[in-house]
């Protein structure tokens, strides 16, 4: 980081110091995290490569892969099919590891976790949206919630955040008995539950019809901006670019292009 950037977070913490203190002479000190925290981004990706070994023949599934993520950003990671966004998602979620460069959340390297640590970071920090759901079936909704809140440190009440998606009314039904877009709903609320810094959604809408991933769309986009919970969308569907804050493209493993948007479109306003 330039000095001069630096300086300038130091005067503008500065300014927002109570006046007495200022009045009195006090000696401006902050911790070191606090300006980290303040400067740094949430999420760095910087030369992230993922390479598959099968006997003689590699495959190079992320090539250098660099980009950053602010805290509380909407983000889609958009790309055709076999472009290397799910090998991104599951690196940054910790369900694989990179082969080489660095990953930062928050501050902290994950690439250098290990197993136990990895384990730890998916259980605490990340909550997860897949494409097919992945409820057990044999569980009613509440109870697929609760079961994920019940290994996190500071978990959210599971009947509570079913009523803030919509599912008020059907906590106590089974998965059989819901439909796509419930059962998509019941996967969002088991990952809210977690009561995690990062949401991950990998394809959340793929397995829905046009109606109803729109608004499993809608609900994603709202809960980043009410609850300021960073959140990363995997999709091939460039349409729904306009939603977010920053819109990463892959193509072949690599970063094609990364572009910010100031005013990010509703999803009802959104036509595909």
């Amino acid at each position: 980081m330039p000095p001069q950037d630096f300086d300038g977070a130091v005067f503008a913490a500065a300014r927002d110091l109570p006046e007495e203190s200022l009045r009195y002479g006090a000696v401006f000190a902050c911790r070191e995290s606090d300006f980290m925290e303040a400067v740094m981004p949430f999420i760095e990706l910087k030369d992230v490569r993922k390479e598959y070994v099968m006997g003689e023949v590699k495959i190079v599934a992320s090539d250098g892969v660099s980009f950053s993520i602010e805290k509380g950003e909407f983000v889609i990671i958009v790309g055709p099919s076999g472009a290397g966004k799910t090998t991104v998602l599951n690196i940054l979620g910790g369900m694989d590891s990179c082969t080489s460069g660095e990953i930062l959340v928050d501050g902290r390297e994950i690439s250098k976790y290990d197993r136990r640590q990895l384990t730890l970071y998916r259980r605490n920090d990340i909550g997860f949206v897949f494409q097919f759901y992945n409820l057990i079936q044999n569980l009613t909704a509440l109870e697929n919630v609760e079961l994920a809140a019940q290994i996190c440190k500071d978990p959210l009440d599971a009947a509570a955040v079913l009523e803030e998606v919509g599912l008020g009314e059907r906590m106590n039904n089974f998965p059989a008995q819901l439909s796509g877009g419930e059962q998509q709903r019941v996967s969002i609320a088991r990952a809210l539950a977690k009561n995690t810094k990062l949401l991950l959604c990998d394809e959340p809408t793929g397995a829905l019809d046009y109606i109803t991933g729109k608004q499993i769309l809608q609900l994603l986009q709202d809960t980043c901006r009410r609850r300021g919970m960073t959140t990363v969308v995997i999709t091939h569907n460039m349409a729904l670019a306009p939603m977010a804050d920053r819109v990463i493209r892959i193509k072949n493993g690599k970063v094609d292009y990364i572009r910010e948007n100031p005013a990010p479109t509703p999803v009802g306003q959104i036509e595909w």
